[in-house]
């Protein structure tokens, strides 16, 4: 069995603690839970027939004057970034967060997540602001962590990504 350590990174609020719920537990909390420092979960997934069990570091959420401990990002195989599609500053926060990640420990394999698709009449991303991201050579996924959309899909993405 191999084990590979991957973070959630992203904006407060963008609802990394949820999408971990919804891939580890298939659950869903409406109640907001700040997370404070990290917390560990972890899921077996299959990848070309090898179990690969995901240790998800869900790292609090980098905030203005906030930026994620060095610490809990090494030893990190690989990384989920997470932007919320309401707000348009969590994607400028994920860029400076993934260039944070590349000159702390390097490049490494990730995949960005379009979270609450399911808000469809809040939606403020359009295709054109996504080119910044898709031009770090990173899949973009689409998901809701209320509705399970892209959940799965993108933690088998990264999973493949670091076998």
């Amino acid at each position: 069995m191999i084990q590979k350590k991957i973070a959630m990174l992203g904006m407060y609020a963008v609802g990394k603690t949820s999408l971990v719920k919804r891939f580890v537990s298939s659950i869903f909390d409406e109640k907001y839970h700040t997370t404070i420092g990290v917390k560990i979960d972890r899921k077996v997934v299959r990848v070309k027939d090898l179990d690969v069990t995901l240790m998800i570091w869900d790292v609090a959420g980098a905030e203005d004057h906030f930026t994620v401990p060095a610490s809990f990002i090494r030893g990190s195989a690989g990384y989920l970034l997470i932007i919320d599609g309401t707000r348009p500053e969590s994607l400028d926060r994920a860029l400076e967060l993934a260039a944070q990640v590349e000159h702390d420990v390097g490049r490494i394999p990730f995949v960005g997540i379009l979270n609450k698709s399911d808000l469809v009449d809040r939606w403020q991303l359009k295709e054109e602001d996504l080119q910044p991201l898709k031009a770090l050579g990173c899949p973009v996924i689409r998901s809701s962590a209320l509705t399970g959309e892209g959940v799965e899909e993108s933690f088998r993405i990264l999973a493949e990504r670091l076998v």
